[in-house]
């Protein structure tokens, strides 16, 4: 019935160390074998999931596809071959960047679709990238002026507090008339989007682009930026560490968590 799985990598499909569990690597090339997509749906960028996708054993294969940027970006893994691409208004991109300088201790990521340039950043933030092995580079400036000729795919904000993550939110809604997709995700970023993109409308584009139906999609997530992927097609499912907006939007709650073969769980209850 299913033939496509979309799954969020951080806190969904990826262990607490970064890593994909031995188990969940087999089930997933057992799904492959099987006819069924697995497919990365993530607000990251598609260079930073290379190392993963080899992991996976999707890398550079035509008919093997990944989202990234929350959906503003739908790309073939054969030659990264960029389907479907949306960008962030740079004038909204630089207002963003300028009120989160200001604040003083928001770490900011800017991702164009090939790079990742982070500014402010503190220890926690470089420790987890590091753990995910995401390659970035260093900025080093109060406003986005560098970047006015290269599209932005989305802006990110970091901070462990929620409080201060809610706070920013509000500011930015009430500075930017822009219309925007905004959420949380990984209990550490409030995350910037063009309006209308998300990873629900991306897995249904992808969907519609390769012959697969809405119905014929899972979607594997924990936190609020997934949200619109489980609602949207066929299956919800949701991790047991999700939020709780996850475990009521999803059709199906595992009993596991992300540290424990979560593709495997989800294997077992639907495809056996």
């Amino acid at each position: 019935m299913y033939k496509m799985i979309v799954s969020d990598l951080d806190e969904s499909l990826l262990q607490d160390d970064g890593r994909v569990s031995k188990r969940d690597i087999e089930t997933i090339h057992k799904l492959r074998d099987e006819g069924v997509k697995f497919v990365p749906n993530t607000g990251r960028g598609f260079a930073s999931v290379q190392a993963l996708l080899a992991e996976i054993g999707t890398k550079d294969l035509a008919g093997q596809y990944v989202i990234s940027y929350n959906g503003g970006a739908i790309v073939e893994n054969a030659g990264n071959r960029i389907m479907v691409e949306h960008a962030l208004p740079f004038a909204v991109a630089d207002e963003l960047f300028r009120l989160a300088m200001a604040e003083g201790d928001l770490c900011a990521h800017v991702y164009t679709f090939h790079h990742v340039y982070v500014a402010n950043i503190n220890e926690p933030e470089k420790e987890y990238l590091m753990n995910r092995g995401v390659a970035y580079e260093m900025l080093e400036a109060q406003d986005l002026s560098a970047f006015k000729n290269r599209p932005i795919a989305k802006v990110i904000f970091q901070h462990l507090d929620y409080g201060v993550r809610e706070r920013f939110y509000e500011k930015a809604k009430a500075a930017i008339a822009t219309p925007m997709t905004i959420t949380y995700s990984s209990n550490r970023y409030v995350e910037f989007n063009p309006a209308g993109i998300d990873k629900g409308i991306a897995a249904l584009t992808l969907g519609e682009q390769i012959g697969v139906a809405k119905d014929e999609i899972i979607a594997l997530g924990d936190n609020s930026n997934d949200l619109s992927m489980l609602q949207q097609v066929g299956l919800g499912v949701a991790v047991a560490n999700a939020i709780p907006a996850v475990k009521r939007a999803a059709g199906l709650v595992l009993p596991v968590t992300n540290n424990d073969d979560p593709i495997t769980a989800l294997y077992d209850a639907v495809f056996k």
